[in-house]
This record gives C-alpha cells, sequence and structure tokens, in this order.
C-alpha cells in the first residue's frame, strides 16, 4: 500500500441472490426488534419522529424530493420509509458508531425504527389529529431559525449546459458599522443540484487577498489580471465562515462561541459549479444570526490538507495522509471531511507519542471519527462533548480512495488521479472547528509560544 507525501494544517481556497442462512439470520434480527403493543398511529407516533429526525429535509422548500409534513403527504411513503430506516440509510450517517459520541447524530433509535416498522405493517394509520405534537416552524427555506441578516450574492452567475466551470468568486461587502459575532451562519444555493460546494470566507477591511478583484460581480482565477490576486483564487489563510456541500448542516455555535466579522468586512463566496445538461444562473445567499453579546470564545476553521498525492489508476483502497501540530490550545469542537467522487473512508486521529522501552519514541493513534465516506452526503459531525486539546497536540487525518471499476461513481478507473479543482480529479481536506480565546486571531493562533 503506497501513502503519498504528508502535508501539514494549511488552508485552501469538498438484484442479489439471497441465501437461505442470510434469510435466516435476517428472520432473527427482526424478531429481535422491540415492537410496539399496539399498532403506532401517525399524528401520535410517527410524526414526533419525522419532526425529530427528518424535516429538517422531508419539508416544504427542503432538499428532500418529498416532504413529510401531513399525514397525506407522508402515508404513501410508508413502506419504503419503513425499508430505509431498518436499513439505516436514513436519516443518512456515516460515522463509524464505534468511535466518538456526536450531538448531530439524527439516527433513530431501535424503538422509533419498530415504530416506524409498525405503523408500515398496520396499513399506516392516521388516529386522532388532537394527539399530534405542535407543529415545527421553519423558517422559509433555511434550517436555522429565521436569520437576522441575508447576505445574497448581488450577481447571478450563468452557468453554462455542459463542460466544467471555473472555480467562481463574488465578493459581498457587509457593510457593518460594528464587530458582529456570527453564532448561527447557512449557505443556502440557490441551485442546488448544480453546487458542488460553497466556502464563504471573511474578508477584514485592511486584508490583501483580492484586492484588485471587483466587487460584486461574479470572477474567476483566468479573469483576474494582478498575479498575487490569480495566485489568491487558489490559497488563502483568510477566516473561513462556513463550509458548504450536499447534505452539510448549518453551522451553530453555543451561545459562549461564534466566528467574529470586523466592521467594514467583505464576504468572499467561493462558488464550485457542477454542469448537468441544462443551461442556468445561480445566486446563492447566506444566512446570519448574530450573538446577543460578546460571546467567551472565538471559533476557528482549520484544515488538514494533502494535495501532493497521485492516486494510480485502479488502485482499490488508496491511502493518504496529513499531519499537523497545534501551536496552542484549543478546544476541539466539529469534524468535516472533504473528498471528490473517489472518496472511501477518512478519519481523524489523535497521535500521541511516548518514550519507547529501547530509547526509541512510541507512537499510539486514537481516533475522533472514523466516516464511510458519501460524495453525495458530505456531513459535519459536531463532538457530543468538546475536546480540550493542548498545544503540542499532533492531529492526523487519513483519506482512502477507491480508483478502480468496482466503484460505480469512478469516472475514469483507468486514469492517474491528482488533486484538482473539478469532480473527476480529487481533493483530501480534513476541516475541523476549534474554540480559542476572544481575542485570538488565526495569524496569532499559528504563533508558537
Amino acid at each position: 500500500m503506497r501513502t503519498s507525501n504528508k502535508r501539514i494544517i494549511r488552508a485552501f481556497p469538498v438484484a442479489s441472490v439471497v441465501t437461505l442462512s442470510a434469510l435466516f439470520s435476517l428472520v432473527g434480527s427482526l424478531a429481535q426488534t422491540p415492537r410496539p403493543a399496539i399498532a403506532p398511529t401517525f399524528y401520535r407516533d410517527v410524526l414526533p419522529i419525522l419532526e425529530q429526525h427528518c424535516q429538517i429535509c422531508h419539508r416544504a422548500g427542503g432538499i428532500a424530493p418529498m416532504p413529510f409534513e401531513t399525514y397525506e403527504e407522508t402515508r404513501p411513503w410508508a413502506d419504503a420509509i419503513r425499508r430505509a430506516t431498518h436499513e439505516k440509510s436514513m436519516p443518512p450517517w456515516f460515522a463509524d458508531s464505534n468511535v466518538g459520541q456526536f450531538s448531530n447524530d439524527p439516527s433513530l433509535t431501535p424503538a422509533e425504527i419498530a415504530t416506524l416498522a409498525a405503523w408500515a405493517h398496520a396499513k399506516s394509520p392516521a388516529g386522532q389529529i388532537g394527539d399530534a405534537p405542535p407543529a415545527r416552524r421553519w423558517a422559509e427555506n433555511w434550517s436555522i431559525p429565521k436569520p437576522d441578516l441575508i447576505l445574497k450574492m448581488p450577481r447571478p452567475v450563468p452557468l453554462p449546459a455542459n463542460g466544467d466551470v471555473e472555480y467562481t468568486y463574488e465578493i459581498v461587502p457587509t457593510n457593518f458599522n460594528g464587530d458582529r459575532w456570527a453564532q448561527m451562519a447557512e449557505v443556502l444555493p440557490e441551485l442546488r443540484s448544480n453546487v458542488h460546494h460553497a466556502v464563504v470566507y471573511i474578508r477584514p477591511p485592511d486584508s490583501n487577498w483580492l484586492r484588485h478583484a471587483p466587487v460584486g460581480v461574479p470572477f474567476t482565477a483566468s479573469t483576474l489580471t494582478d498575479a498575487d490576486d490569480r495566485r489568491g483564487a487558489h490559497w488563502t489563510d483568510s477566516d473561513v465562515l462556513l463550509v458548504y456541500a450536499p447534505g452539510s448542516s448549518p453551522d451553530s455555535w453555543p451561545d459562549s462561541m461564534a466566528k467574529f466579522l470586523p466592521a467594514g468586512s467583505g464576504l468572499v463566496f467561493q462558488m464550485h459549479y457542477t454542469t448537468n445538461g441544462h443551461a442556468a444562473s445561480d445566486q446563492s445567499s447566506v444566512g446570519l444570526t448574530f450573538s446577543k453579546r460578546p460571546p467567551e470564545q472565538r471559533v476557528l476553521t482549520l484544515q488538514l490538507t494533502n494535495d501532493h498525492f497521485v492516486i494510480p489508476p485502479g488502485a482499490p483502497n488508496y491511502r493518504v495522509e496529513a499531519r499537523g501540530t497545534l501551536p496552542n490550545d484549543a478546544l476541539l469542537l466539529s469534524f468535516f471531511p472533504h473528498m471528490h467522487l473517489r472518496g472511501k473512508r477518512f478519519e481523524y486521529n489523535l497521535v500521541h507519542k511516548k518514550p519507547g522501552a529501547n530509547g526509541e519514541p512510541e507512537y499510539a493513534i486514537e481516533p475522533l471519527l472514523r466516516v464511510n465516506y458519501h460524495f453525495h452526503w458530505q456531513m459535519s459531525y459536531r463532538l457530543a462533548e468538546p475536546r480540550f486539546l493542548k498545544a503540542g497536540t499532533e492531529l492526523q487525518a487519513v483519506a482512502w480512495y477507491d480508483n478502480s471499476k468496482g466503484n460505480p461513481h469512478n469516472p475514469d478507473p483507468g486514469a492517474e488521479v491528482r488533486w484538482g479543482e473539478q469532480t473527476y480529479d480529487e481533493m483530501m481536506v480534513g476541516f475541523f472547528d476549534v474554540a480559542v480565546p476572544l481575542g485570538m486571531d488565526k495569524q496569532h493562533f499559528f504563533v508558537r509560544k
């Protein structure tokens, strides 16, 4: 197994045959599944589960193709819901249950899965509408509560029907007269089917990044005339407000934490678009909810990245690694792995070093997160209990890629694959969020004491 070069923390601009034994095993597992004593009804038993676990996507304006907000909407899908929840393909969640606990895990309990199965088997009775819980109120199109401020890209980005689209940028002025602290943030793409990912950066008023780039109009690296600006379109150390990819969650921090937006800042939208045979245009937005008082800690988004790898043709399990040490104390909050179509697995680890018996150092790996990667559900994973990490702690990110014919998403198993912006290229980025003292920005965080 080959391993490519290591890179440290940095920023960058994300019909089968069933055997008898298998059948008996399945029957046995179903027999052990707890079943409700009486037939569940929609309003009393099913709707509360849908509100808590499913409606974030399955609602009017949500990303799912059908809403599950009313009995009439849900009943035709009862058996599909039973199958998907029994197989645990819904709600989507890809973390290894043996590693870590996460506050945003939407997984159903065995009792909830049994309730949905019993409801379907009972021919999906409605029950009494008076048993329904209060309807969950969603802000129009948003997963977070109604934002305090919505900032939309001033100009739509025209997208061709076919071909590659270069990373597209648009700088959005905030016009903040004073400093702001964002406690919640969500990217809302206008064309979800065309947005592969979006990164929204915070550009302070004194920043030289993309200094000569136009404001309020779309641009790409190739349309910039200044050499520094062209380089800046491919790499930056500016603060990340939010990363979006299909299936990702909005940011929502405790009252004691937030992200800092200085007075006079601009937001730089970095948009990676893909084409789908239809010409269109996109004008995405970001919604922000602000802290009512200054928080106690500032949230920074960092990353472990390796952009120097070559995945051989046909390789089914190619490993790429990145490591880095924290220069200062930090509270580890969450993870967001990003790969492309050949992504297979991703993990984050702590690397513990101690003296060995013969004087040579020994290393022990402590897993923090292991994910069976899914390109169409690029999720964030928020620790149930934040982890304090001392300065000098070594973090490791490891990614595995399937460049074989056995990968149904692989665009070309015969290709040698390198880092690149398009989905037929690959990326290896392990985003992670930390909380640091209020007055510490990213530049000072990387000053080692």
